[in-house]
């Protein structure tokens, strides 16, 4: 029996060495960084493209040029400290749940425009917390129903904002 079943004070973050995945290493870290490194190149060109405006006045490639910019700034950061012990984990079989949440992202801009945002969004929601978080059926269907619930009353109802929906 592990410290974490006899004490339910301990946190999910007390994982003793033995129970963690191995590190990355320096070579996976180096890619990492070089990756998003482009990955924000490329949102900073896009959002110039799409022109930004000024502070006062922001057009609409200004939040993806401070994103942009942000992460041109921080996998910088990572690349300089690629060698550097750090709390990176070797890619797994469990990494492939990023390209499952990224794949459902894709079928919700994909589908979106065609059957409104209420449908793609609660199967989006259903997704990430019955697939990838391991929730109950139950709180899977209850939570997203109740979630885009709520975004379709703020951004919808309260705040009017133009998006396709079947209401």
């Amino acid at each position: 029996m592990t410290g974490r079943e006899e004490d339910p004070e301990v946190s999910e973050m007390d994982v003793t060495d033995e129970e963690r995945p191995p590190a990355a290493g320096p070579l996976t870290n180096a890619v990492t960084a070089v990756v998003l490194l482009g990955i924000g190149v490329v949102a900073v060109i896009a959002s110039l493209v799409l022109g930004v405006g000024t502070a006062s006045e922001p057009d609409s490639g200004m939040w993806p040029l401070l994103l942009g910019g942000a992460l041109v700034v921080l996998s910088a950061v990572l690349l300089v400290r690629f060698r550097q012990p750090s709390d990176t984990e070797k890619f797994s079989s469990s990494s492939w749940l990023v390209l499952a949440g990224l794949a459902t992202m894709v079928f919700f801009v994909l589908v979106i425009e065609y059957i409104g945002f209420e449908i793609p969004a609660t199967l989006l929601c259903v997704a990430w917390l019955r697939l990838l978080g391991r929730e109950s059926w139950r709180l899977s269907i209850v939570g997203s129903v109740a979630v885009v619930a709520v975004f379709y009353a703020v951004f919808v109802g309260a705040l009017s904002v133009p998006i396709p929906h079947l209401l």
